[in-house]
């Protein structure tokens, strides 16, 4: 069955740091282009960061300098490092890949809080 699950979400004060994860189970990661989504409550999803299969990677303005993306293809992992991480990232992140012949799949998210 194919699986991603995000882990390492958690709460943190303005400022901090902050490093989620994604494992995949079912599929392999060579050929796929991956993605980290969030969506805050009553809002609408968010691309925040995309590593494409030849290792490009690419983030929108509300993250850049801040947020990080990679993966460790040997382990079939995805990462989001986090940094100054604001109260306005607070929002539920995703983990998301696609692939050959319109293969889309997604986590079920890992909920990041950030507050004093």
């Amino acid at each position: 069955q194919v699986q991603l699950v995000e882990s390492g979400g958690g709460s943190v004060q303005p400022g901090g740091s902050l490093k989620l994860s994604c494992a995949a189970f079912g599929f392999d990661f060579e050929g796929y282009t991956q993605r980290w989504y969030r969506q805050a409550s009553g809002k609408e999803r968010e691309l925040v960061a995309t590593v494409f299969n030849h290792g490009t990677t690419d983030y929108p303005d509300s993250v850049l300098g801040r947020f990080y993306i990679s993966r460790n293809t040997r382990k079939n992992e995805l990462y989001l490092q986090m940094n100054d991480l604001r109260p306005e990232d607070t929002a539920v992140y995703y983990c998301q890949a696609s692939g050959p012949r319109h293969a889309d799949y997604w986590g079920q998210g890992t909920q990041v809080t950030v507050a004093s």
